[in-house]
């Protein structure tokens, strides 16, 4: 394999699949049988999961909620998302730990670092749920963080287009994919890989970001073995 360490970053509406809310178990089980797949490899996987597809703590302040209030109930719903991923990976025979940034000792246990990269060196796949533990970080941010902690050999960005485009794909059919980009490049051109404060941060230690469309089976493995699918950043 490509790579020893992984943290896989999916978004919370990832998981909404068709549904205009909420999970979908049909995606989340698609999902639970990639990750297997490279886990039978020997590969060790962590997970940060968004949850937008429950409550945006931004999108709840622009409506004029309170910001720290509303991101708190965001980091909730990632842990929401976490214990659905964690079921759907146990229902195929994966062994895993969610650990949530905010203390939730009934479903989840604490962060604590070493205890997650013990997990991991002994095959299970850990689940990073509670963001960052504080407001006004993006699970981005929780991502490259918990990343960095771990000493993962990459970012996998898990998302429904099938890596970086000059512009956006989905509203311009003259958007033109990279394969390769620098993080000069990409903060250059102002594109939206990830919030500014996640991508700073992977840049000052140097981890590279492979952003692929997860939402076509087998795309996990490839990127896995070396494949070259989505767009890789790297210095």
């Amino acid at each position: 394999m490509h790579y020893n360490r992984i943290l896989l970053k999916l978004s919370g509406e990832a998981l909404m699949g068709s549904l205009q809310y909420g999970i979908d178990p049909e995606r989340l089980k698609e999902y639970a049988q990639d990750i297997k797949a490279i886990t039978a490899t020997g590969v060790q996987v962590a997970i940060v999961i968004g949850g937008g597809n429950i409550f945006r703590g931004v999108a709840g302040a622009s409506k004029g909620m309170d910001r720290v209030q509303g991101d708190h109930m965001g980091m909730l719903a990632t842990v929401i998302n976490g214990l659905a991923l964690q079921g759907a990976l146990e229902d195929q025979g994966i062994a895993t730990r969610l650990q949530s940034a905010i203390k939730i000792n009934e479903v989840a246990e604490p962060f604590i670092k070493r205890k997650a990269v013990r997990h991991l060196e002994k095959g299970r796949v850990v689940i990073f749920g509670g963001g960052t533990g504080n407001p006004y970080f993006t699970t981005d941010s929780a991502a490259v963080l918990r990343a960095i902690e771990i000493n993962a050999d990459v970012i996998l960005k898990g998302t429904r287009v099938d890596g970086i485009y000059s512009s956006d794909p989905e509203k311009n059919e003259d958007a033109v994919k990279f394969d390769f980009i620098s993080f000069k490049d990409v903060l250059k051109k102002g594109l939206n890989v990830m919030d500014t404060t996640a991508f700073t941060l992977s840049q000052e230690n140097k981890l590279p970001i492979i952003v692929f469309d997860m939402n076509t089976r087998g795309n996990l493995m490839k990127v896995i073995c070396g494949e070259n699918i989505g767009t890789k950043v790297n210095l």
